[in-house]
């Protein structure tokens, strides 16, 4: 897939609120600079609204912008030259397969990171993350629902869970989703190329959705149809700015807010769905 680099000049004290507010529209990672960040769109992603939305924050925040097409070969040289690991505490250490192994974690995860969201510098896979540590998933069956990587999958069957299944739009991210779970010798990972539609009629004890606001928001009825009652849902990909308005939607949708991490703008919601 081909990607558009949007390459922002800014100050440092407006970067963080500007990767916010770009994280509204679809795009996939975010690289900060000294003097600014690149933000990266898929091609397919860009059309008038995004242009709109773009421009309107320009002109609100005044910052100069290049926007470059980065092929689809390039990206993945890019993704890999600037991927470093990741440590969650002593709980949970992510890597690529070309750096050496982490130590003194208790879970480790590989990965083969291509152009896949997900590989854990985003600060909502880390807050998920912490999330699971404090979740038992042994012997459960667990639908990570925008996989990306496939990284909350690996960490979930690696917590014992029975069986995964993740899900996600992008066919790249399903791809490297199975590949990744075969990198980190798990079987139990069922990867689904589509939507919700396209995930088995079945209920979950628990759901893992890094996502965004929209899409949470959007699926709740069915996110709770989805799992059985006293299941956990975690959801994230969340602005701080709109952590009332998510969990008053989860609770019209039957679900009762247990933790909220939060980790500079972003923030994570773990609720259980009550009978």
């Amino acid at each position: 897939m081909d990607y558009y680099k949007f390459s922002i000049l800014c100050p440092p004290d407006k970067m963080e609120i500007l990767i916010a507010l770009f994280s509204s529209q679809p795009f996939e990672m975010f690289e900060e600079k000294e003097e600014g960040f690149d933000a990266f769109l898929p091609v397919v992603a860009l059309d008038r609204k995004v242009e709109i939305y773009v421009e309107s924050l320009r002109q609100q925040h005044d910052f100069s912008m290049v926007k470059t097409l980065i092929p689809g070969q390039n990206w993945n040289r890019l993704w890999e030259s600037n991927f470093e690991p990741v440590v969650v505490g002593d709980f949970c250490g992510i890597r690529a397969d070309f750096h050496p192994p982490l130590q003194q974690v208790a879970h480790e995860i590989v990965i083969n990171p291509k152009m896949a969201f997900g590989t854990g510098h985003h600060e909502t896979t880390f807050i998920v993350i912490q999330h699971m540590q404090r979740i038992a998933f042994t012997a459960k069956n667990v639908l990570d629902f925008g996989c990306g990587t496939g990284i909350l999958s690996i960490l979930a069957s690696k917590l014992g869970a029975d069986e995964v299944d993740a899900v996600d739009i992008e066919e790249q991210s399903f791809l490297n989703t199975q590949e990744n779970a075969k990198i980190n010798g798990v079987s139990n990972i069922h990867a689904i190329h589509g939507t919700l539609n396209d995930v088995p009629q079945r209920q979950y004890d628990v759901i893992l959705a890094n996502i965004n606001r929209h899409v949470i928001l959007d699926s709740l009825p069915t996110l709770s149809g989805r799992l059985l009652a006293g299941g956990i849902l975690v959801a994230s990909g969340i602005l701080l700015t709109d952590e009332q308005m998510v969990v008053e939607a989860q609770k019209k949708a039957g679900f009762r807010t247990l933790e909220i991490l939060k980790k500079n703008n972003w923030l994570s919601i773990k609720s259980v769905r009550q009978d």
